[in-house]
């Protein structure tokens, strides 16, 4: 690991509820899973945090010196409507809505995905598998846990035996809840289910005549259950036990419960070291849903198109707001939290711009030594990124004081403030400095405007020739332009 780091990294376990030192299995390698979008719609923000959280970990478990196996699936099939196994399947019904084939709708959300997590800057995962790519393997999966005794079949689907698996193990483990108290929570089995149990839920489900999506198995024609695909994949590329599991902590009661459950009754081990979870998203104080009316997509955000924003913030404003909350902590948007966030970002990105300014003397005022502990210290208290965010705002003071005369800095202490504040905000925060961005856009648009003005004055003259020559030469370096009524308008092609 990082000599550079003299604190050792713990981390806030969901599975035992408390913060444990970090140990990987089979060190410096470190597995790590983290529940991927279902594409059948757009992404939406408390997807977002998620993946954006898992990059902040995933680059700092890099930069100490890890070597990490990042796998963050897809989910493309057997995702169904409701929590007791019925209703349709999302993608298939949103195919027949479209009139498209289910793996167009696959793709189009996918793709998307992609270009919203490009946006926030993340790294992709080591490996991205998709539930349709794996269908042999939850099929054998499901095999295996047949032949343990913990799953049954009726009429062509396959049911995890939850009461069973409760006499041996633990079901509850991860939500700290008694098996009894869920059965209390669970509605009674109407008469055509076919299940034994209230909480046991499908491994394989049967397809219906109509049903698009489908595969041959050993119980006829039918589909896997939303949970399996997780724990098939994370065993094949991560093991039998790996290091870490990620998701939104909407994923505990169930679906990771659920995994827990399959992964043991299949492997006998239990899947996961450390369990970790994200926590959800407020607006204005009440909790972001689509019922609600509060909730938005990552472009209405960036464009501020949606009735409860008053203008749109970008990206990397939007990755810094969600840093400025610790991973487990509520995270509520507001206009007035967002603005404040862009002003922040802005003072950080000001400070590391103002760097380049300052001429190192023969002593250093301040312990910038010190800072640098305190960012470390700060990321390995579970990756508490609003902490190291106050520090690193105590960098920018510095540089900012040491401009104005009132700190100093020797040479040895500049190099190293300016190692810490870029490693911590570009390389462990993932932030990008969209204000130089916005700066050469800026003089681009200055650049093409004298370059319009200067072939309108041509056209008037009627000087043809270097009209068509300003128009052809910007048009092979990418940029159109298009007279019109209204004047000439030009775009990147």
């Amino acid at each position: 690991m990082d000599s550079q780091t003299k604190q050792p990294l713990v981390v806030y376990n969901t599975l035992t509820r408390k913060k444990e030192l970090f140990e990987p299995i089979h060190p410096p390698l470190v597995g790590m899973y983290v529940c991927g979008p279902t594409v059948y719609s757009d992404i939406h923000l408390g997807n977002c945090r998620t993946f954006i959280s898992f990059d902040t970990i995933y680059r700092y478990l890099l930069h100490i010196g890890y070597k990490v196996r990042y796998v963050r699936n897809i989910t493309d099939a057997g995702h169904l409507e409701g929590d007791r196994d019925e209703g349709d399947d999302k993608f298939a019904k949103k195919a027949k809505l479209e009139q498209l084939e289910p793996m167009e709708i696959v793709q189009k959300y996918t793709i998307g995905f992609h270009h919203v997590l490009e946006a926030f800057n993340t790294l992709p995962p080591s490996i991205e598998p998709t539930a349709t790519g794996h269908i042999i393997e939850q099929i054998e999966m499901i095999r295996e846990i047949l032949k343990s005794g913990y799953a049954y079949e009726v009429n062509g689907s396959v049911y995890f035996d939850v009461e069973k698996y409760s006499q041996k193990y633990d079901y509850g483990i991860l939500t700290n809840r008694k098996l009894e108290d869920l059965l209390e929570g669970t509605r009674e089995l109407g008469g055509q289910d076919e299940k034994r149990g209230r909480l046991d839920f499908a491994l394989w489900i049967k397809a219906k005549p109509e049903t698009l999506m489908k595969w041959p198995s050993p119980w006829g024609w039918g589909f896997p259950g939303w949970h399996i695909e997780c724990s098939a994949m994370s065993t094949k590329y991560l093991g039998q036990t790996f290091d870490i599991h990620g998701g939104g902590m909407d994923l505990q009661a169930t679906h990771h419960t659920n995994e827990i459950a399959q992964s043991e009754a299949c492997n006998h081990v239990q899947p996961v070291k450390y369990w970790m979870h994200t926590n959800m998203l407020t607006v204005n104080g009440a909790r972001m849903s689509k019922t609600a009316g509060n909730g938005f997509l990552p472009q209405e955000l960036f464009t501020g198109n949606h009735p409860l924003l008053e203008r749109g913030y970008s990206p990397m404003t939007v990755r810094f707001f969600m840093a400025q909350s610790h991973y487990r902590s509520t995270l509520d948007f507001s206009n007035e939290a967002l603005q404040a966030a862009e002003k922040g970002y802005k003072r950080l990105m000001e400070g590391l711009s103002n760097l380049q300014r300052i001429q190192p003397s023969s002593s250093s005022s301040v312990n910038v030594a010190a800072l640098r502990e305190n960012c470390y210290a700060a990321m390995n208290d579970d990756f508490n990124t609003p902490v190291l965010i106050s520090h690193l705002f105590e960098g920018a003071r510095i540089i900012n004081a040491t401009i104005d005369g009132k700190e100093r800095l020797s040479a040895a202490d500049l190099e190293l403030l300016q190692h810490v504040m870029k490693t911590f905000v570009f390389d462990v925060l993932g932030l990008l400095d969209e204000t130089k961005a916005d700066a050469k856009s800026h003089v681009v648009d200055g650049l093409m405007k004298l370059i319009l003005e200067i072939r309108s004055e041509a056209r008037a003259k009627k000087d043809w020739a270097t009209s068509d020559k300003i128009r052809d030469n910007l048009k092979a370096i990418g940029i159109e332009i298009k007279d019109g009524k209204d004047g000439t308008d030009w775009k990147f092609i």
